[in-house]
């Protein structure tokens, strides 16, 4: 057979098979790996996002929490999974933090991920113990800590994660030292907060949201340029004098690099259907999760102008990598 032949047979088979294995996509279950412990908001989220999807293309779409190591763990669990579309990831702001905070990173972010998109934002609460505080009293929570003359505890999801960035600007900004205690997440963090084993911790209100209800913990601040309709008493930053401490938390679903483009595009398409439908909407506005999607090379782009940013941001923070 001549080349010429053998390349338009071969051409003629690619083109027969790839829309094939799409329509056959997916034919069994899709492993959604998230980075952290049950019970956070970026849990809240992908299981809600994972639900409306499992109905959406009739199979289960099953979260699988790998936590530790600030969210390296899973991280590193989806960039070296098999590129069929069965194992998908959340990724979020402290993934594009770690490259700056660690020496060594056992995948590369802008390398090892075929992104897929945005799913939402939110801004940061400041929690505190009820019965310490009321909700507010963001500067009655300086003053003590202040008086107290020892550095400020304050919990952490890890060395690098946003609530670990968020002490530290607190600290720059109010002037008043602090010990960022490390956690696994931000459900063990909020719990010793409750038992006022730490002063405080910077979590989404999907994350505080169950303990907030029950009156274990209270909000003091918000970390985003406006209030929260879900927190209408509580100040913001701004408004607490500590205008430099604006940071919002995202997340992302991406799949392993090499991921057919077909299909990370068929899941771009679940993911807008999913963060539209009325229902998983209803289940995450009440949490202050704004609900967004995005093309895949608007995440791309996003990331690496994240893994920028934070990077400068990080020195200027004076965090050393570990």
């Amino acid at each position: 057979m001549k080349l010429s032949h053998l390349l338009a047979t071969l051409s003629i088979c690619l083109t027969a098979h790839a829309p094939a294995a799409l329509a056959a996509y997916p034919d069994k279950p899709i492993r959604l790996i998230v980075p952290w412990a049950a019970g956070g908001s970026t849990d809240a989220l992908a299981r809600a996002v994972a639900q409306r999807m499992s109905e959406s293309m009739g199979q289960p779409v099953v979260v699988d929490n790998r936590a530790g190591a600030a969210g390296r763990i899973g991280a590193e669990a989806v960039a070296k999974a098999t590129p069929d579309g069965y194992t998908l990831g959340v990724i979020e702001l402290a993934h594009t933090v770690a490259p700056s905070v660690f020496r060594q990173m056992p995948y590369d972010l802008l390398r090892d991920f075929a992104p897929v998109s945005l799913l939402g934002e939110s801004p940061l609460v400041l929690f505190a113990n009820s019965t310490r505080y009321r909700t507010g009293e963001i500067q009655r929570f300086l003053t003590d800590a202040r008086k107290n003359g020892m550095a400020l505890q304050l919990a952490t999801s890890g060395n690098g994660t946003i609530s670990h960035l968020a002490a530290k600007m607190l600290e720059a900004q109010a002037g008043i030292p602090v010990d960022a205690v490390p956690y696994r997440g931000s459900a063990p963090a909020l719990t010793d907060v409750s038992a006022q084993l730490v002063a405080g911790h910077f979590a989404t209100l999907a994350s505080g949201s169950s303990l907030l209800g029950g009156g274990k913990i209270t909000a003091l601040m918000v970390t985003g340029p406006a209030r929260i309709p879900a927190l209408p008493q509580v100040p913001t930053a701004a408004e607490a004098k500590l205008s430099g401490l604006q940071v919002s938390q995202w997340w992302a679903l991406v799949a392993p690099a090499r991921t057919p483009s077909a299909v990370v595009t068929r899941l771009g398409d679940e993911v807008r259907d999913a963060l539209a439908n009325p229902k998983t909407r209803a289940r995450l506005d009440t949490q202050g999760i704004e609900l967004k999607s995005s093309s895949s090379a608007q995440l791309a782009q996003r990331l690496r102008e994240e893994a920028g940013r934070w990077s400068t941001l990080v020195k200027q923070a004076g965090i050393q990598p570990e």
